[in-house]
């Protein structure tokens, strides 16, 4: 008992650790996400993941979220100690409603190959899974900033889908490439976060293209007569 006691709670330092580190002082090469500085739309694979599902302030019930979900990702066989995958979050409610009322959907990607979560203690209020996000066509953009001030990085991104014929289908995600660290909150004027939106065609532009569609497949070619020449 008291080994296992010590495997879990090296298991717990382990992630802190690697979370910390991660956040505060890897930093991504920004170089390869240079294509993501303007909005820019795409096609996503569905992405295995493990979840921690919480209701609350993001500023008050965030770092016990990450806590379990790196507790369980390291728990989980074949997936890489290191690097790590960034960590993604869904939320499903409009942002302007009070923040102890926002349900923070947490994950990190791990391999098709996970096919349960590890033993693991509940807790109270946090709900665990193991599942797969499903993308299709998305729009994304790199933002740099305080997650506040995100506003307007969003207004782009719907505006550009807009233009382009489409409407945001699914909840805001964010995957966060440099953020808080689970002691220090670093400088939040670095935050590091890719900002992505399920997408799908507009009905009217839908519509139009349907009909684009009908009227090309109902155009009758011109049949060439045959012709017998006379000498």
């Amino acid at each position: 008992m008291i080994k296992k006691l010590m495997l879990v709670f090296g298991v717990f330092v382990l992630a802190v650790v690697s979370v910390m580190v991660y956040y505060m002082w890897k930093g991504p090469d920004l170089t390869r996400y240079d294509y993501l500085i303007e909005p820019a739309i795409s096609t996503k694979p569905p992405q295995k993941m493990i979840v921690v599902e919480v209701r609350g302030d993001p500023n008050v019930v965030a770092q016990g979220a990450y806590e379990l979900l790196y507790e369980l990702y390291y728990g989980t066989g074949g997936v890489d100690m290191w690097p790590l995958p960034a960590p993604r979050a869904r939320w499903t409610v409009a942002p302007d409603r009070p923040k102890d009322e926002w349900i923070g959907i947490y994950g990190i990607p791990v391999p098709d190959s996970a096919t349960e979560l590890p033993e693991h203690t509940a807790i109270p209020g946090m709900k665990t899974s193991l599942e797969t996000w499903t993308y299709g066509e998305v729009v994304e953009l790199l933002y740099i900033g305080p997650y506040d001030d995100e506003t307007p990085s969003i207004q782009r991104m719907r505006d550009y889908v807009e233009e382009r014929g489409y409407t945001f289908t699914g909840p805001h995600e964010e995957e966060y490439l440099k953020g808080p660290g689970m002691i220090f909150s670093g400088n939040p004027d670095e935050y590091v976060t890719i900002l992505r939106y399920e997408i799908g065609r507009q009905e009217k532009f839908a519509t139009d293209e349907a009909d684009s569609v009908s009227v090309e497949e109902t155009v009758v070619e011109p049949v060439e007569e045959n012709v017998v020449e006379v000498e």
